[in-house]
């Protein structure tokens, strides 16, 4: 098998936290510029449609919410999007005008509950899959629910096997474990961690996986946000409220590209997938250097639903 380099993208860039469609708008402003500049692939940060709201205690001390915490959840309720909504549209036409394979962080709305997503758009394809969050952090567990098993993807694309792993998704070593026995080569890891410690994890994983870790982190400051919005971090409006750090990274952990902490940019970097085999002639986590006589995972990938129906077809 014979693998053609191409260029990738990582797209570190403020979203608007109140308006999820011109976030989209965006987003496809920034999949167009890139593929301009000869990327095939785009990777955006974690909720960059729909907001990731750094600061907000949604007014919840522990046994209380208060009023205006239900209103900033209903607030942010109403900026998370349908995978059936114009923002998915948007995102869908700028991949298919565009032929780039994109992923991108959301918020996504089912019902009364919100998930931190990520999702795959194929070219013309469209959205053909998505993953969420397992495992929202701290505070995000007010707001969030949890994903399941049913989506974890890794897919088979011209562009190798790409997945993607949420920010603190990446410090559950079971989870890496099951992305690494999918074949991953291109490992997607939309944060909202821009910590020094991030890109060292992203290192580590990268030669652990044998396999290239595109991470996206947004540059975004308090004045993106509405004058009301409740802030831990303070009011002013120049205060950095995520200071990006997006990086590629090769197969055996080099940098290639990042970590970027200077304000909203495109990086950009060459992928080979020849790398991913030669990473793996000593080391491959589920395969040579595995000992499943001692060790073994099992992963439960069927969906879990509250109320499930049974019907019946008349005549059958």
């Amino acid at each position: 098998m014979k693998f053609q380099p191409y260029k990738a993208a990582v797209a570190q860039a403020a979203s608007i936290p109140d308006d999820s469609l011109a976030s989209a708008n965006k987003a496809a402003d920034l999949i167009h510029q890139a593929a301009r500049n000869g990327a095939r692939l785009i990777v955006f940060p974690e909720a960059f449609l729909g907001g990731y709201p750094k600061g907000n205690s949604f007014g919840a001390p522990i046994g209380m919410r208060k009023p205006e915490g239900r209103e900033a959840f209903k607030d942010y309720w109403e900026q998370a999007i349908d995978l059936d909504g114009p923002e998915v549209e948007a995102i869908a036409a700028a991949t298919a005008e565009t032929g780039i394979f994109a992923v991108i962080g959301c918020i996504e709305r089912d019902f009364g509950t919100l998930y931190c997503t990520v999702l795959f758009f194929d070219g013309k394809r469209g959205l053909i899959d998505k993953h969420r969050k397992l495992m929202p952090t701290a505070g995000e567990r007010l707001i969030w629910g949890f994903g399941d098993g049913s989506t974890m993807p890794v897919m088979e694309t011209s562009l190798g096997r790409i997945g993607a792993v949420i920010c603190w998704e990446n410090y559950m070593p079971m989870l890496r474990m099951h992305m690494f026995s999918q074949g991953i080569n291109i490992y997607c890891a939309p944060t909202a961690d821009d910590r020094d410690t991030w890109l060292p994890s992203m290192r580590h994983i990268a030669l652990e996986g044998r396999c290239f870790v595109l991470t996206a982190c947004q540059h975004i400051k308090r004045s993106a946000f509405p004058d009301d919005y409740e802030c831990a971090l303070g009011n002013e409006p120049d205060t950095v409220l995520m200071r990006g750090g997006s990086a590629i990274v090769d197969p055996l952990g080099n940098v290639l590209a990042g970590p970027n902490f200077e304000g909203e940019a495109l990086i950009y970097a060459d992928i080979d997938l020849a790398a991913t085999v030669r990473g793996k002639f000593d080391f491959d986590a589920t395969g040579h250097y595995a000992r499943p006589d001692i060790f073994q995972l099992i992963v439960d990938d069927r969906p879990k639903l509250a109320v499930s129906t049974l019907s019946r077809t008349e005549g059958k």
